[in-house]
């Protein structure tokens, strides 16, 4: 064959041979014109009797009927298979009549005279719906096709309007706060009030309240003596006598932000994060699995139906539902009497019946390795049956993990509701069926995590700070770090909310929690002397941000070697602040790897209600942790369960990961902030107790040796720390030694004559 020549076979059935005669041929042929006489006779016959009611829509009418006589011999399995198309075009010639009358009244007949009568709009919505109607019936398919392409388009219309509209919203906080921080709005503000000051001078702008940096300078502090030191001083306590904005007494939530709450200083940016990838797991795939969980119980006898498939990023949960047990059996039948039915040969007619049992769960779970056989898992776990569902929950792993990121977690619509409500929001992970897991750590209010060696603890704890550090500012928020192994949490040393830097050291750790246990004490007396119960009624008195009563988090990377060097110090005191530490915001994250009855102890259990499973050796260690099994079962990698306090049995979560270059942008975001400086938060142990006893009395030596004392001069004088002489000012000032001052400021010395107490 030539080059660029095309060819064809195409393949023939020989005819078969005809086998009627010429006579008959000529009767059929004579039969057909009989039949067409007749089919016209009656044609035109019917055209007469439909005339009075459609007059010259019967021009239709005879159209159709003859399309229908041809269809009907050349074609008539087609006309069968279609009779939509004969329904539709009579619907058509109906709404063609109602036309006519509309052009001109009488050529419809009667049936066009009712809509005649009909005002012309109603008559022409009449007929468009008649013709749309007869289409429809035709051609069902194309007009299906026809308005899932209008729909398709009017919802992609309406969700790009939406974006667009959803953009501007976005942009429009931005252009707002760039036009309040311009020029021109200021040169406004100040032209508005003083036009409107000298209009009615009885109206003034009301005074801002000031910070406690404009009242001090470079020189040291204002002396109240003179009378020019004296306006600062009262215009500062106006100042503090204005009502305070919820905003300053709550944190500002809003990532890369700063506001009046947040004491100067800004929130880090979201978008430092990860993002989180898209998820592999195809519809396709799940649907397989869900056949062969259906199959491979079947081969067992086991009749269950897959209601519900939640796809999660490591495990995809499968919500099985149990079938129904049947048995047939023979039953006679009796009449109203009593007596049984006989037929006609005399004996008695019974029936069959079903009986239909309910399928055990406990079946569904014995069968537990055949499915992870079928479905070639390494691990299955069963949920059953699912807190607040009908059905029993099949976790099966997913041939492609997807990651979690901790940017994911807190761009939640979940998280963003926690943090609308509470005060110490936590990002988790995501559950098994996708949706994110978040939490309040003041609700918990104490966290114990405990797994094996490389399942995820301390990515945990690094996402539970983060979650914290993204959200809360060092005047909401002060952390206490524990890091025996050093190489964990040390890299949070110099952020601003740490209250003293990462002890890694363990035999430090015993006095580093009686002073957090006598920091605990100390709250308590100022939660009495403001006459409140808890931190939030204490915060929700208070006039700035500088004065609030912070959270206090403290965090233990290693529980087993605290133990281990004083196991008797390191429990009392954990559970005394686990007690206690609730209602003036102290609150525990504790982990440990090895979870043996000898680290978490029956006493710790009962302190810590909320607690964390990562994936362990044994159901025995499961136990100890949750007081369930099944974290034996976890894949590890951050697969865990938790268990928050007054939930009936733990939840499966894929926790969020957060790399070490992430914590360390979030670090330095704060550490490179210039914002005011945190006041100072030192632990007293028991030992320095008796030590500052013999310090305030050398500090009531000096006052009545001066006329003012500062903290810079009791630590000059008694070679003591600062944070130790500021705590001895405030003693004195309880005492009724100095007068009440501003933090950082000299305060008076009451007169030696006016106090007796003092003389002695």
């Amino acid at each position: 064959m030539a080059r660029g020549t095309y060819s064809r076979t195409v393949r023939t059935a020989p005819l078969p041979a005809s086998t009627d005669s010429d006579v008959f041929q000529q009767f059929k042929m004579f039969a057909l014109w009989i039949a067409a006489l007749i089919f016209f006779g009656l044609s035109i016959t019917g055209a007469v009797l439909v005339w009075p009611y459609i007059r010259f829509g019967v021009i239709g009418a005879a159209l159709g009927v003859t399309c229908l006589f041809v269809l009907l011999r050349y074609r008539p399995g087609w006309i069968l298979r279609r009779p939509n198309l004969v329904a539709g075009y009579a619907l058509l010639v109906f709404g063609f009549t109602l036309a006519l009358s509309l052009r001109h009244v009488g050529w419809g007949g009667r049936v066009g005279d009712t809509v005649a009568a009909l005002p012309t709009i109603a008559g022409i919505t009449l007929v468009v719906l008649t013709a749309l109607a007869a289409l429809v019936i035709a051609l069902p398919r194309p007009m299906l096709t026809a308005s899932r392409v209008t729909l398709t388009g009017s919802v992609w219309t309406s969700r790009t309007l939406y974006a667009a509209i959803h953009d501007l919203y976005q942009a429009t906080p931005a252009a707002v706060d760039w036009y309040r921080n311009s020029l021109l709005h200021r040169a406004l503000v100040w032209a508005f009030r003083s036009v409107t000051g000298r209009l009615n001078p009885a109206w003034r702008p009301r005074a801002e309240p000031i910070d406690d940096q404009e009242l001090t300078t470079d020189e040291g502090t204002l002396a109240p003596d003179d009378g020019e030191a004296d306006a600062p001083t009262k215009k500062h306590r106006e100042a503090k006598q204005t009502p305070v904005t919820e905003q300053a007494k709550a944190p500002a939530r809003l990532n890369g932000k700063s506001g009046n709450g947040l004491g100067g200083w800004k929130l880090p940016n979201v978008g430092m994060l990860r993002e989180e990838p898209k998820a592999w797991v195809t519809e396709e795939e799940n649907l397989e699995k869900a056949r062969l969980i259906e199959q491979t119980l079947a081969d067992y006898g086991i009749e269950v139906e897959i209601q519900e498939i939640r796809p999660g990023p490591v495990v995809t949960q499968f919500g099985v539902v149990p079938g129904w047990v049947r048995k047939v059996h023979e039953v006679k039948e009796r009449d109203k009497d009593g007596r049984p039915k006989l037929d006609r040969a005399g004996k008695p007619i019974s029936v069959q019946v079903e009986d239909k049992l309910r399928v055990r769960v406990d079946t569904i779970l014995s069968r537990e390795k055949d499915l992870a056989l079928a479905l070639a898992a390494r691990s299955l776990r069963f949920e059953a049956p699912v807190p607040g569902e009908s059905f029993v929950g099949l976790e099966v792993p997913n041939l492609s993990p997807t990651a979690v990121t901790l940017r994911g977690a807190l761009e939640s619509d979940a998280f963003k509701a926690v943090v609308k409500k509470g005060r110490l929001p936590i990002a988790l992970g995501k559950g098994s069926g996708g949706e994110a897991v978040v939490a309040d750590l003041a609700d918990m209010p104490h966290l114990l995590i405990a797994g094996a060696t490389g399942s995820g603890k301390s990515v945990c704890m690094n996402t539970i700070i983060g979650s914290l550090l993204m959200q809360l500012s060092p005047f909401h928020l002060r952390l206490i770090m524990t890091d025996p192994k050093r190489v964990e949490l040390t890299p949070y040393n110099g952020i601003p909310h740490l209250a003293l830097p990462v002890v890694v050291e363990p035999d430090q750790a015993v006095p580093m929690l009686r002073g957090v246990i006598h920091e605990m004490q100390e709250r308590y007396k100022r939660l009495e002397t403001a006459g409140v119960r808890n931190i939030h009624g204490f915060n929700d008195k208070v006039h700035s941000v500088q004065e609030r009563m912070p959270y206090l988090v403290l965090v233990i990377d290693e529980l087993a070697d605290l133990m281990m060097s004083s196991s008797v110090d390191v429990e009392h005191s954990l559970c005394r602040l686990a007690q206690l530490g609730r209602a003036v915001g102290i609150h525990l994250v504790v982990a440990t790897q090895r979870p043996s009855v000898d680290v978490i102890t029956g006493l710790i259990k009962a302190n810590f209600p909320s607690r964390i499973s990562f994936a362990v050796t044994s159901q025995v260690d499961s136990r100890t942790i949750l007081d369930h099994s099944g974290a034996e079962k976890l894949l590890g990698r951050g697969d865990m369960l938790f268990s928050p306090i007054g939930a009936p049995k733990p939840k499966r979560v894929q926790g969020a990961y957060v790399s070490d270059e992430e914590i360390a942008l979030v670090v330095s975001a704060w550490k490179e902030q210039q914002g005011t400086p945190v006041p100072p938060f030192a632990l007293v142990t028991e030992e320095e107790n008796a030590q500052q006893d013999e310090m305030l009395e050398r500090a009531k030596e000096l006052a009545g040796e001066h006329q003012s004392l500062s903290a810079s001069l009791l630590q000059r004088k008694l070679g003591i720390g600062y944070p130790r002489a500021s705590r001895l000012l405030d003693r004195l000032q309880e005492l009724g030694f100095v007068a009440a001052g501003q933090q950082g400021k000299s305060r008076q010395v009451i007169s030696l004559d006016e106090d007796p107490d003092f003389k002695e």
